[in-house]
């Protein structure tokens, strides 16, 4: 697969989620993919939402220098940040589909970047934003979409 894979927030908790041992297997098999491939895509968004959930919501937490060493391993993505275009676009997903604002912006920052998919458990498996398709990367693996 050569498409571009946009990660959303909760796989990247799910990789520190020792709480969830089999989504944290599942979320590490995708992130290495992504990284092999060089197909992973984020948004400042998604980061700094890892940030928040591990640090302060997940039990046990991160501390924060291994959450910002996370973060630091993920810049060579180019995280792209919040842009004029994303927000223009972010209203048209959020009226043309009833998404939240924040789910919106991922799904914008997504199609920006060119993705083919969304890996996320919070939007509706294969569910089609405009050409994005949403793929939860706990029902299925990396080597099984085209």
């Amino acid at each position: 697969m050569s498409a571009n894979v946009f990660v959303d927030t909760n796989v990247l908790v799910y990789f520190r989620d020792a709480s969830k041992p089999d989504k944290q297997i599942a979320a590490a098999e995708w992130l290495s993919y992504l990284w092999q491939t060089g197909t992973g895509r984020l948004s400042i968004q998604v980061i700094t939402e890892f940030y928040a959930v591990v640090t302060k919501k997940l039990t046990p937490g991160l501390e924060p220098a291994s959450a910002r060493e996370d973060i630091l391993d993920l810049l060579p993505w180019k995280p792209l940040g919040l842009t004029e275009d994303i927000i223009v676009q972010a209203w048209n997903f959020q009226d043309q589909y009833q998404l939240s604002w924040w789910d919106s912006l991922i799904v914008a920052a997504a199609k920006i970047q060119q993705c083919a998919y969304l890996i996320s458990e919070d939007f509706q498996h294969n569910q089609d934003f405009q050409g994005l398709q949403v793929i939860n990367p706990f029902l299925v693996k990396p080597g099984e979409i085209s």
